[in-house]
């Protein structure tokens, strides 16, 4: 395995209610948190974080509600990716996998959000386990941002290999 893809820089876990309440909450905390991590609100990382923990959030609390249980996210930063995880407590009601989420119907009122994760993430996918599952989904992040986030001069050539600077979590 790669060391540079799977090396965790530092990550956030958070256990919400099941209610949009607590999808919005999730939404206001993964924006505080990337902005704690240097990712400033308002950048394009940020604002698609944002969108893709709404559309998960919004599912786990639509299809994923189990009554008494929670949902959890979960924001890793790794070296050149943001991976965003929902897990919610149903099993029996699968998402769609990558590649079998079928466009809807232009007079659809639903339906788009897995297709807005695929087209804003660069990998998406769902682990299942025994009492719940997660749909996850990974934001790359821009060499700037790289750059900012671990304080690597703009000009230097390590950049590209951010993994060599990384502090230890």
């Amino acid at each position: 395995m790669n060391a540079e893809i799977s090396t965790l820089v530092s990550d956030f876990t958070q256990r919400l209610s099941a209610t949009r309440r607590g999808a919005r909450l999730a939404r206001q905390l993964a924006l505080q948190q990337l902005d704690a991590w240097g990712i400033p609100y308002g950048s394009d990382v940020s604002d698609t974080v944002a969108h893709v923990v709404a559309e998960l959030t919004a599912n786990a609390v639509t299809h994923g509600h189990v009554p008494g249980r929670d949902f959890q996210l979960c924001l890793q930063l790794r070296p050149h990716t943001l991976r965003v995880e929902v897990t919610d407590a149903r099993t029996e009601r699968q998402p769609p996998t990558p590649g079998q989420a079928a466009t809807p119907s232009s007079e659809s009122e639903s339906g788009r959000g897995l297709l807005l994760v695929q087209e804003l993430s660069q990998a998406w996918g769902i682990t299942e386990r025994s009492i719940c599952k997660t749909v996850w989904a990974e934001v790359l992040l821009p060499k700037a941002d790289l750059t900012a986030l671990l304080g690597i001069p703009a000009g230097d050539e390590t950049a590209t290999h951010p993994s060599r600077h990384l502090p230890r979590p």
